[in-house]
């Protein structure tokens, strides 16, 4: 089949859910579908099955097309290093840590590895469904753009333009986009999806007719406005998550340090009725909660500073109640931390940590990437994966004694089991939940829903091979 390209006239349009759910609905179908992002940027990364290092979107979309995720769905990603800087990640190995110049510069060098990527994967399924960046019209950055312009005009994707009506001026985004799209990926335009939107479907009958009529292009679908509680691509997303809380019976505050990472750590506790979730964005008291999460980092040491700016350092090590560190949050609770080779903070540097896990952190590359069932906190199989470069020497993985505890393997939460026996010893009466039936759930309940909303079938004429 051709592939198919998912575009939208904004960031946050809702490339990533529609994408999402198409490749459901396509595997519902029964086709073998391949997600494809050329190049994501999102500190929110996760393992593939080669034991390598890629966007969690890209994880996502995998999850819903029922195939396990590879790197070569994301070929390209990069992450926020501080101080305007980037590490690029090729191939789902660290490339180098680059200025966002330097990285512009030297883009054509990636076309070849995204060119190869997508030709693998139209050999390999019988559909790809490719998530483009931002907007395709940025005009002073179209030659350095790997996600859109770049895949419409090198593999004649037929495309998806997706709009936010939510923002306002919907008229206008998808006017203008049309207006300023490159010739040949509005030659294979199949048609406008209009996302989030919110009250009575017939108040925009005229507006479909509208964007038919004036436009030119026919509206392939009216989806409403829906929340996807599962995989939250960044901390804007974690600001607005509304938890649905029940009787609750445990309060956590996650400590939001500016260079939070690996979002999805938290999906299964903002999921959680009797859990209430709370984001620790500046110093504050502690007191009145249950538990304290310090979360995954992309950059420790700068967190460890920002603790300390903020009061948080001292408070953490006054809490008296259980603390919970997950990957870089694991580290700050060492002794000390030290990076010879300026790999966190971009000078070489020994810093004091909380003190709270009597091991000491060194790091160095390179980075280890795994995933797999882990053994951990006596539980024989915690399926989980790693990504981080600091290595402690007494407890590698795992640490917990009293009321401290941590661990390099992000999922542990979704362990029900874990989650489970280690909630009820904060608070006996917690009864907790089956996370994968709930995860699942939300997949599939997402993608009925777009599926009903659209125009299915003229999709499916567009991409078959003629």
């Amino acid at each position: 089949m051709k592939p198919l390209a998912v575009f939208g006239t904004s960031s946050d349009a809702g490339k990533t859910t529609l994408a999402m759910a198409l490749c459901r609905i396509f595997a519902d179908r029964g086709l073998k579908v391949a997600p494809f992002k050329a190049q994501n940027v999102s500190n929110n990364s996760a393992v593939t099955i080669e034991n390598l290092e890629i966007s969690r979107a890209q994880c996502l979309q995998a999850e819903a097309a029922r195939v396990g995720p590879s790197f070569v769905f994301n070929r390209v990603l990069l992450k926020a290093h501080g101080g305007g800087g980037v590490q690029v990640i090729v191939n789902g190995v660290v490339y180098q840590n680059q200025s966002v110049a330097d990285y512009y510069d030297n883009i054509g060098n990636l076309e070849q590895v995204v060119t190869q990527a997508f030709t693998q994967l139209q050999r390999d399924y019988d559909v790809v469904i490719a998530e483009g960046a931002g907007s395709p019209v940025e005009l002073n950055l179209l030659d350095k753009d790997l996600s859109n312009t770049f895949i419409a005009k090198t593999f004649h994707t037929q495309n998806i333009l997706v709009a936010d009506i939510e923002r306002g001026g919907v008229f206008a985004s998808i006017y203008g986009t049309l207006a300023l799209m490159d010739p040949v990926m509005r030659g294979n335009l199949v048609g406008v999806v209009i996302n989030k939107f919110r009250g009575d479907r017939r108040f925009f009958d005229d507006g479909e007719t509208i964007i038919r009529e004036r436009f030119g292009v026919p509206v392939l679908g009216v989806i409403p406005y829906r929340s996807l509680n599962i995989d939250m691509e960044d901390s804007q997303s974690l600001s607005n998550y509304r938890q649905r809380l029940g009787e609750v019976k445990i309060r956590i505050a996650v400590i939001a340090y500016p260079g939070l990472s690996n979002y999805n750590d938290l999906d299964v506790l903002m999921a959680d009725n009797e859990v209430e979730v709370v984001m620790v964005e500046t110093g504050r008291p502690l007191d009145g909660f249950d538990m304290v999460l310090l979360p995954g980092s992309k950059t420790v040491i700068r967190d460890l500073h920002w603790l300390k700016a903020q009061g948080l350092f001292e408070a953490l090590q006054q809490f008296g109640k259980p603390v919970f560190g997950l990957c870089g949050g694991y580290q700050l609770l060492c002794q000390t931390l030290h990076d010879p080779d300026a790999l966190e903070y971009g000078i070489a540097s020994t810093e004091t940590g909380l003190g709270l896990v009597a091991d000491s952190v060194v790091y160095q590359n390179p980075k280890i990437l795994a995933r797999g069932a882990y053994a951990l906190f006596g539980y024989p199989a915690i399926n989980g994966y790693e990504i981080h470069c600091g290595r402690l020497a007494k407890y590698p993985l795992f640490y917990q004694q009293g009321r401290i505890a941590g661990t390099h393997v992000h999922g542990v939460f979704d362990d029900d089991h874990f989650r489970t026996d280690y909630f009820r010893s904060i608070h006996r009466d917690y009864r907790g939940y089956a996370y994968g039936c709930y995860r699942d759930a939300e997949i599939q309940g997402f993608a009925d829903m777009v599926g009903e909303c659209l125009d299915m079938e003229a999709i499916m004429r567009a991409i078959q091979d003629s």
